[in-house]
């Protein structure tokens, strides 16, 4: 018996790497119709309608929907928000993360196929190469080495990136132009005078669009998007999806349309791979839902074309639920299931909120006050027969109409408003959108009060001089009043 320990190999660095790491094959999607596919048109057109058209809309005389970082106003169409309302930010994120859960417990990932960013671009992005290289078949062989560089090939590739990146720009230049006055950038853009951080942001939202939408595309959806990962939590057995039927179609296999597949012991799914050829990301549903399915439906009628043409009846892939599968369940009694616990509770939390934010905007006043008493300034006397505090008062009118504000002080005998000047503050006009700081001076007669410090109330009344006529805004804040020794 020898005592020699066989000798071991080295393991190539370059075989680990490969077994750690995914190679990305790249996906041709083939073009599909249906109905599945005219709505996913649809929702194209719509959210690029609302997106590219809405920073055009003018609304009183500015631009209607406007998130203005720099004189810190959110504007949207009527309504006005300051940094102090960043309660209705938070709810809006709160409503958006529940209706995102109860879509998802209810259809799906309906927002991924239809409504996502992600999605919408991508769609756009391949309806130009196809229009530029064409279908699936024509691109794999311009892609692959049997068709070499040639003018003709450099010209459909120059034209595809050409216009990609034409999207991309408009794309980046609009969602500038909800934080930058559309005509303002419009007119730098025409000047090449955009400022470091328009210019910064402008190519990064661009770059951004052609590469997630022209070259990640898939990768975006598998490997980036958290949803993607947490969705398998929000689903369920009553959750409609996209599911390929395997009681009906397995054992599946290749046969002519005239064949009787049943004495053949298959299915019906022919095994034609058309659904696996649609798929933007590339996926083979018959394998059963998986985290990479977007919802889009595209299998769905690429399997309903071909079940036509064989003369099978349609639905082998649909929309429906995992227990409509085991058991054989039409969708009508798989309606049934949907208003569960799960659905019901994300709809009740939903309506209260919807409800609480409708009512807190609908009762919200415009009409903001903040008085501060000036720590840097001590009490002081005046003339020997007035005691005087100073105070920095702030009032911010979140309308878009003229107020005229009238602050009364009270809590103290005799207390007199002065300004700066030292003039008696009667009254004081605030611009639509607009933010008034300014120092007051309170003052109260001197020997009918100890020293002390003394709480006093400042009552603000406001007149909202709108078109249907004046609205009275009133506001009340508590401050102290010292009186030294």
């Amino acid at each position: 018996m020898s005592d020699r320990s066989p000798v071991r190999k080295p393991i190539a660095i370059d075989v680990i790497e490969e077994s750690l790491y995914e190679v990305r094959q790249r996906i041709y999607p083939r073009s599909v119709s249906g109905i599945f596919a005219r709505w996913r048109i649809v929702l194209v057109i719509a959210t690029q309608l609302l997106f590219y058209g809405l920073p055009w809309v003018s609304w009183n005389g500015r631009q209607a929907v406007l998130f203005d970082l720099i004189q810190r106003k959110f504007y949207i169409f009527g309504l006005v928000l300051w940094p102090q309302d960043v309660i209705y930010l938070t709810l809006l994120l709160i409503l958006s993360a529940l209706a995102l859960f109860l879509f998802t417990a209810v259809a799906g990932r309906l927002f991924c196929g239809y409504a996502c960013p992600q999605t919408v671009y991508t769609e756009i992005f391949m309806w130009i190469e196809r229009k530029v290289e064409g279908d699936r078949f024509v691109r794999i062989r311009l892609d692959g080495e049997e068709w070499p560089w040639s003018i003709h090939k450099w010209r459909l590739k120059i034209t595809k990136h050409f216009l990609w990146l034409i999207i991309a720009f408009l794309t980046g230049f609009t969602f500038i132009a909800y934080f930058t006055p559309i005509e303002t950038l419009s007119t730098a853009i025409l000047h090449l005078s955009l400022g470091p951080w328009q210019t910064f942001w402008l190519c990064f939202y661009s770059f951004a669009t052609w590469g997630n939408a022209g070259f990640m595309r898939e990768q975006v959806c598998k490997y980036m998007c958290p949803y993607a990962r947490f969705q398998s939590v929000m689903v369920d057995k009553d959750t409609f999806i996209v599911t390929y039927d395997k009681i009906r179609g397995e054992p599946r296999g290749s046969r002519s349309k005239s064949d009787d597949h049943a004495n053949l012991g298959l299915g019906d799914c022919v095994d034609c791979s058309i659904c696996v050829q649609v798929c933007p990301t590339g996926i083979d549903i018959r394998d059963g839902l998986q985290y990479m399915c977007i919802g889009c439906g595209a299998c769905i009628d690429a399997c309903d074309q071909v079940m036509e043409k064989v003369d099978y009846p349609k639905g082998l892939i649909r929309y429906t639920t995992e227990r409509a599968i085991e058991d054989q369940e039409s969708n009508q009694s798989t309606k049934r299931h949907i208003l569960r616990p799960r659905v019901l509770i994300y709809a009740a939390f939903i309506s209260i909120l919807s409800t609480a934010f409708l009512i807190s905007l609908a009762t919200r006043n415009p009409l903001r006050v903040d008085i501060m008493r000036d720590r840097g300034a001590l009490a002081r006397e005046v003339d020997g027969v007035r005691i005087e505090n100073i105070y920095r008062i702030q009032i911010m009118n979140a309308s878009e109409n003229n107020m005229n504000v009238q602050v009364k002080a009270t809590g103290l005998p005799d207390l007199k408003i002065l300004n700066s000047q030292g003039q008696l503050v009667t009254e004081i006009k605030i611009g639509p959108a607009s933010n008034l700081l300014m120092p007051i001076k309170v003052s109260t007669v001197i020997g009918v009060n100890e020293s002390g410090n003394y709480p006093i109330h400042f009552d603000v009344l406001a007149q909202e001089l709108s078109g249907d006529g004046m609205i009275i805004r009133t506001r009340e804040e508590k401050s102290s009043f010292i009186i030294p020794r």
